[in-house]
């Protein structure tokens, strides 16, 4: 597909318009460091952005500010405008556009995977989906809704549990085999005809076809019963309670047995929230919200672009998607997720019955996060202003970093650096730091390292990403080298510091502020003083993580580097055909031996090494 771009300088002006075709295709925003802004598509490429030239660049809007920072424009013609429309879902995919709706939220959700093609198939958790013939479901709102229909289907529908695609033969049954939650096809026990009989149960509790499962099963203990199999009629029986404890909890909100998406679009001044009920054979199984601050299409587009990251992405194509209205190029959005779904799909307004109230739920739904917003918007306003009372800062910490170190007896020494903003982790702007300079157990060496590290590069500039208040872990010593390293980088005045430290056991927190004397003494239960605990509480749990997974796989590549036969050349091809130990550790034998230069023998002497 052929591509044009622009000039480096504000490119939309009408001697380039005239060279661009009037044809269908995908644009690209650029600023000066060629870094994509925005991706769109266009049945007209031409007509789209000469509207975007005769935009008023002096209104206060997100558009004007996109426009301010463009340098570049490029252009991909396309043969379809549904090219156009898959292409522009990929580009979003990859490079994630600033000023594109990109409901971030959803890429963290989690999904459970059935490895169908495995000739022993398994039930796992997966974060994302990938072309390897298994089938995936989800994703689901929260790892703990997943990990409970997890539990569910391993206690009623057990399946093998081990890794590896491939069984290995074992000569002694797994734990799992024991507690009969394991068929155990690794000992040669396990039925070919009754483990698919049981993957194609589990598949239809995850496809919302319980009522269908619990008839069959009916009939199934019923049969085993009446031949006198009173074993199997017991199994079907405590299949069928579990099963109808967990539709209990369902909630039924329409009489027909269709898969539904319903997605309510809420706007209040210049914030969007959307709201997505899933429903599953007339049962809400899930519910999923996002919201965008200040997105700058309007509503058809945002509702446009929503659609095209669910289901261009993890999600799965229902049979009918309820909508509050029609968006963009709604009738082109059908064709393509009738081609996800490989079969029809309608879009629809619900204009009355059980479809209109499922439409109001979702609405109430996103009605819902304003107020949640709204209300800790004015917690956290209170918190910060007893905050900045208690501590005599000069404005509102409105982000607040903390710094923590860890190491083992001066070795392996880290820094570890959160960020808070209006009390929420800010998990981007989180921070590890491996020391360099400091030699043997010297916190206060380590701290000025981090530090340095941390705020060279904004040396005298009021870059936003500065904190309005830096906490360190510790008292008035670890306050003052703070204050050192914020002098000499010019940036004392500018960042506001503070220490915690826990003195003897029964006093409790006290706070330390630079040029002050004795601690502050906050009650224990005040909320300022509770949201600085969780702030350095937070810290030290991620510097901890760190710290562990260094070690362990330090520990780990030792452990390689001890296995006869394993030298440099096979040790690195392993880690490149395997990519990490930790997936050399899990490997199983025939994986092991399958890299180049491995072989059976020593492919066996590396697996039972992890195991000794």
């Amino acid at each position: 597909m052929p591509s044009r771009s622009s000039p480096d300088s504000f490119p939309l002006t009408s001697q380039w318009l005239d060279g661009v075709a009037r044809l269908p295709g995908v644009y690209l925003m650029k600023d000066g460091a060629d870094k994509i802004l925005y991706v769109g598509k266009a049945r007209d490429l031409r007509k789209r952005l000469a509207s975007y030239a005769h935009y008023d660049r002096e209104q206060p809007t997100k558009t004007a500010m996109l426009l301010a920072k463009i340098r570049r424009v490029e252009t991909i013609i396309t043969k379809t405008e549904k090219e156009a429309l898959i292409l522009e879902a990929s580009l979003i995919k990859r490079h994630h556009p600033r000023y594109n709706v990109l409901l971030r939220d959803d890429k963290n959700y989690p999904l459970i995977k059935v490895t169908v093609a495995e000739a022993w198939p398994r039930v796992m958790m997966a974060r994302r989906r990938v072309n390897d013939g298994a089938r995936y479901f989800g994703p689901f709102s929260s790892s703990a809704a997943m990990r409970e229909t997890l539990d569910l289907l391993n206690a009623i529908f057990p399946l093998r549990r081990c890794k590896g695609s491939e069984v290995v033969a074992r000569q002694r049954p797994c734990l799992n085999h024991q507690i009969r939650r394991c068929p155990g096809p690794c000992i040669g026990k396990a039925d070919p005809d009754q483990y698919a009989a049981v993957v194609a149960n589990v598949l239809m509790v995850l496809e919302g076809k319980k009522d269908e499962l619990v008839a069959r099963l009916t009939r199934r203990m019923a049969e085993a019963a009446a031949d006198f199999r009173y074993e199997e009629a017991a199994l079907c029986r405590d299949w069928l309670e579990a099963l109808r404890k967990t539709l209990e909890k369902q909630v039924v909100v329409a009489d027909h047995h269709r898969d539904q998406d319903v997605i309510a679009l809420v706007r209040r001044e210049g914030a969007v929230a959307i709201s997505i009920l899933r429903v599953r054979q007339g049962r809400l199984e899930d519910h999923h919200a996002f919201f965008l601050a200040d997105p700058m299409e309007e509503d058809p587009e945002i509702l446009r672009q929503t659609l095209c990251r669910l289901y261009g992405g993890e999600w799965s194509v229902p049979h009918e998607v309820l909508v509050p209205f029609l968006p963009e190029d709604h009738e082109l959005l059908v064709a393509w997720l009738a081609d996800l779904r490989q079969g029809r799909v309608t879009l629809a307004i619900p204009r009355r019955g059980d479809r209109l109230t499922l439409l109001g739920m979702a609405r109430a739904n996103a009605e819902q996060l304003f107020a949640d917003r709204e209300k800790r918007q004015e917690s956290w306003l209170a918190v910060a202003e007893s905050l900045r009372r208690e501590l005599g800062l000069r404005r509102l910490p409105h982000r607040i970093e903390c710094l923590d170190n860890s190491n083992l007896g001066g070795e392996q020494a880290v820094g570890a650096l959160v960020c808070f903003i209006e009390g929420e982790p800010r998990k981007k702007d989180y921070r590890h730091y491996k020391i360099r300079t400091v030699v043997g157990p010297d916190d206060y060496a380590t701290m000025a390292e981090v530090l340095r590290r941390r705020f060279a590069r904004e040396k005298g500039d009021g870059h936003p990403a500065l904190p309005d208040l830096l906490l360190v872990d510790g008292g008035r010593g670890q306050v003052n080298v703070a204050r050192a390293v914020l002098d000499d980088l010019g940036l004392a005045e500018v960042i506001e510091l503070a220490g915690i430290a826990k003195e003897r056991a029964g006093e409790g927190e006290k706070l330390y502020r630079p040029g002050r004397k004795n601690p502050i003494l906050l009650p224990r239960q005040a909320p300022s003083l509770l949201l600085l605990m969780r702030v350095r509480d937070e810290a030290h749990r991620y510097g901890i993580t760190f710290h562990r997974r260094w070690r362990r796989r330090d520990t780990l590549r030792s452990r390689l580097d001890a296995i006869p036969g394993l030298g440099p050349v096979r040790r690195r091809a392993l880690l490149t055909a395997m990519g990490s130990v930790k997936r050399i550790e899990a490997a199983t034998v025939d994986e092991l031996a399958a890299v180049a230069g491995v072989g059976p023998e020593l492919g066996r002497r590396i697996y039972e090494s992890f195991r000794s």
